[in-house]
């Protein structure tokens, strides 16, 4: 039995037991696919799992936290339910995991890329090792390594790292560390060549959210700092500083607690690579407290505990 015929029999057996399980389906053209709820058993059969699944459905969670929900869950994605559980922004216990192995997911700004105009997609389809589609009666084909987004490229935890019921049998992980060679290689440069990347890059930015809206980690929309009035934190002036501003206080705000499962970057309608912000601060995160958001369950987040002295802080300078 395949991955995808074992996680429907999962949640066809569990379905009844629980208000919803949220899954992926086909969405508007071949290359998308789209969250799916299922509430009914009919609806199982349109779950797909592959490498279009890229959603991280746990940024669901915490808005239904009050149901007894059933996700299906990549690595990535399972770091985030192991984090919104420490952090008391669900109850694990509503919580049904389906985890499986993941081989990547499909970056389909690398596809572009690669296959030219993708607009009118007929079909697509995954077989073995290359990605073949049909757009306007062409057939165009890729290998999936060139088109696998960069997170999945340096992932370490291809299996659900927690789970309830898991579809598969597990992956061997690409990487067994993590250097943070591509931060290490920017922090390199010069001040004014990095101020000046990300200048150019923020001027892209049209304020639209997406980041934010995608991120699992991200649970105070309601009253975000961007958009509050009383107290009025940030200005909607659409001038690259305030764009800059925005998205280094986003980034503040995931420190310790960013899992990245690299939604932010994949959900930007300009391409703005923001998940290198993210990853500059796991990089202190995990230099400063030897911490990893989501992989350990157990686990403190750094900034939601308190010690006088910090091994690998020198405050007094001593």
């Amino acid at each position: 039995m395949n991955v995808l015929s074992q996680l429907k029999e999962q949640i066809a057996a569990t379905l009844p037991n629980l208000d919803l399980v949220i899954g992926w389906e086909r969405g508007f053209d071949p290359l998308h696919h789209t969250p799916l709820f299922m509430r009914r058993p009919e609806d199982v059969e349109r779950l797909v799992i592959d490498a279009l699944c890229v959603h991280n459905l746990a940024v669901y969670l915490p808005g239904l936290k009050n149901k007894k929900v059933g996700v299906a869950v990549k690595g990535c994605d399972s770091r985030a339910v192991n984090q919104l559980a420490r952090e008391g922004l669900i109850k694990r216990e509503n919580v049904v995991v389906f985890g499986f192995p993941c081989d990547g997911a499909a970056d389909l700004t690398k596809v572009r890329r690669q296959l030219g105009d993708i607009s009118g997609v007929q079909s697509a389809a995954l077989e073995g090792d290359l990605l073949r589609v049909v757009v306007d009666g062409k057939e165009r084909e890729t290998p999936l390594k060139d088109v696998l987004a960069d997170k999945c490229l340096r992932c370490r935890y291809p299996n659900a790292l927690t789970h309830d019921h898991f579809a598969g049998e597990p992956r061997e992980a690409r990487v067994q560390t993590d250097d943070y060679k591509d931060v290490v290689d920017f922090e390199a440069l010069p001040l004014e060549a990095r101020f000046a990347h990300w200048q150019q890059e923020m001027q892209r930015c049209i304020r639209c959210y997406a980041c934010r809206n995608a991120c699992p980690m991200c649970v105070c929309r309601d009253h975000c700092v961007a958009q509050s009035r009383d107290p009025h934190w940030v200005t909607q002036e659409d001038e690259t500083r305030e764009k800059w501003m925005f998205q280094i206080i986003h980034a503040m705000h995931l420190a310790g607690r960013c899992v990245e499962c690299g939604e932010c970057q994949r959900a930007c309608p300009v391409d703005i690579p923001i998940l290198a912000l993210k990853r500059k601060l796991n990089k202190e995160i995990r230099e400063l407290f030897d911490f990893e958001a989501g992989v350990d369950p157990q686990a403190v987040p750094p900034l939601l505990s308190f010690q006088v002295e910090e091994k690998n802080i020198n405050e007094r300078g001593w």
